[in-house]
């Protein structure tokens, strides 16, 4: 069990260092949120900020107020680390509890996997994106995969 979520580990600090923007803007987001929904292969919602601004969201049927509530506390605890909470999930696995040792309140902060930066090149964190309503791997697995598609970049070795 260990050896897999280390090599999950190390494939979604890949995807954290090759997912990078070169701008990012409310049209990207649409673009973005769209081709996440349109990929979904059961009921999510996808919230998409520019720092705490919401510029792209989408509910679809089958969804719950629970699930807005899950991508607000994997984005709270995303934009306090400024790492994708499935990471500080499987540091959590590993025996590095960050929401602990950091005195988050877990009402307000999840590692739980969906949300992940949105970062632009030579800007760094501007943004997040969270899938919800999948378990936390698949989350993740959808948001990088689409981010990966929009910006034309094969993971190659490190696609889920």
């Amino acid at each position: 069990m260990t050896e897999q979520l280390q090599l999950d580990l190390a494939k979604a600090l890949a995807h954290e260092e090759a997912l990078v923007f070169d701008a990012f803007d409310e049209d990207i987001a649409l673009e973005l949120g769209l081709l996440i929904r349109s990929k979904a292969t059961a009921p999510i919602i996808v919230d998409i900020r520019r720092g705490e601004e919401l510029v792209f969201f989408s509910a679809m049927p089958g969804t719950a107020p629970a699930n807005a509530d899950w991508a607000r506390r994997k984005r709270n605890l995303v934009n306090r680390i400024h790492t994708s909470s499935y990471v500080i999930g499987l540091w959590q696995k590993l025996g590095n509890d960050l929401v602990a040792s950091m005195a988050l309140d877990p009402r307000d902060h999840t590692p739980h996997g969906g949300c992940f930066p949105i970062r632009v090149a030579g800007a760094g964190l501007v943004g997040t994106v969270t899938v919800s309503g999948l378990p936390q791997r698949e989350d993740h697995k959808l948001a990088t995969d689409c981010i990966a598609e929009l910006l034309g970049i094969d993971l190659g070795e490190a696609r889920f």
